[in-house]
């Protein structure tokens, strides 16, 4: 199989932004007394990839649907504007791999965070010329399954030349849906649920070294 485009989730596949956006939840839920002690980051690993109103419920149950979007609106504001100046941890490997991929591929995102999530993403590390396009549930209110859509047809994206690279279930589930191969990253935050899939990587360089081997 000849792939051409990678389309990969964002968090716990490009990098992890926890440390940054923790301090973030922490501020907002004390502010509105939701927390009885802040969170850590590792905290934040069973929701990494999930809709945010869902990770809101879970750490505040009970709260109602109104006070989750004010909760939200301030979270979201904040996060795009310092993600931009504090950017998260970037996997090792994944700039030059990138960089590597975009010489012989077309490079896309697909995640379900919020509008201007990804935008902080690449405007921090200045990876916008990397990157044909993206798309993201905070701008369309669909599910990743439909936004993989979306993008492909945006781009005239062929299912049989192009795979979908994540570390969650979810990505798995939304990547099959489409008819796309998944490549799922063993460092990321999530697991499948079958534990010896394949193909899956330990380290995102294994992208640039071995790519045409892990597809067939």
């Amino acid at each position: 199989m000849s792939t051409k485009n990678l389309i990969f989730d964002l968090d716990g596949t490009l990098w992890d932004p926890r440390a940054t956006i923790i301090k973030i939840w922490n501020e907002v839920l004390n502010k509105h007394q939701l927390i009885k002690k802040d969170l850590k980051p590792e905290d934040m690993d069973p929701y990494m990839g999930l809709l945010a109103n869902d990770i809101v419920k879970d750490i505040v149950p009970g709260i109602s649907d109104l006070q989750v979007q004010e909760i939200l609106s301030e979270i979201v504001a904040q996060e795009n504007e310092v993600l931009r100046i504090q950017g998260g941890i970037l996997y090792e490997g994944v700039e030059n791999t990138l960089k590597s991929l975009t010489n012989t591929h077309h490079l896309f995102i697909v995640s379900n965070c919020q509008d201007g999530y990804i935008e902080a993403f690449l405007e921090y590390y200045q990876f916008s010329n990397l990157f044909t396009d993206f798309e993201s549930h905070g701008r369309t209110r669909k599910p990743k399954s439909d936004n993989i859509q979306l993008l492909m047809e945006r781009n005239q994206v062929s299912v049989k030349d192009s795979v979908y690279i994540g570390d969650t279930q979810t990505d798995y589930d939304a990547a099959g849906s489409n008819g796309l191969p998944f490549i799922f990253c063993r460092y990321g935050f999530g697991k499948l649920t079958d534990p010896s899939y394949e193909p899956s990587i330990v380290k995102f360089s294994d992208l640039g070294t071995g790519l045409s081997g892990l597809i067939k």
